[in-house]
């Protein structure tokens, strides 16, 4: 994988598409870490409902995008990405620091704790204007999908 991913690149790695893509670019990315960039707009369609007249982006899709890079990073591990799938087994110390608002941009920066060839930990911050807004610790597994097993 290259330094820079845009998003047709982010989409060769990753299944999610419009509405559930959480990542608009890849900016940096090294064996250990990833940097990803999401661009947030009053567009976003959970914006509806979170909440009307005070739109503010969900802690949980905020996470996701941490996932998402996430899985980019581990993808550079392998040979034939595409044969496989990353699965998220566990979450642990989720903290939601700081509302994420329409017109933020989102920097989201995960590093790779420990990899077996199959699990990695990773501990992931989504960063809004050089300040923490929330952050993870994520386990995740990479699985061969069932067509190419």
């Amino acid at each position: 994988m290259s330094k820079t991913l845009d998003i047709t690149g982010i989409m060769k790695l990753l299944p999610h598409r419009y509405p559930f893509l959480m990542v608009d670019k890849i900016v940096d990315c090294d064996e250990e870490t990833i940097t990803g960039l999401k661009n947030v707009t009053i567009n976003e369609p959970f914006f509806q409902g979170h909440f009307p007249g005070h739109p503010i982006m969900p802690g949980v899709l905020q996470v996701e995008g941490l996932a998402q890079c996430a899985g980019c990073l581990i993808f550079q591990k392998v040979e034939n990405p595409s044969s496989y799938v990353v699965y998220f087994m566990s979450l642990n110390n989720v903290k939601f620091r700081k509302p994420v608002l329409p017109g933020d941009t989102i920097t989201y920066k995960v590093k790779i704790i420990s990899f077996n060839g199959t699990r990695a930990k990773m501990q992931g911050e989504v960063i809004v204007d050089g300040k923490v807004a929330s952050e993870a610790e994520m386990t995740a597994m990479l699985v061969q999908k069932k067509e190419d097993a």
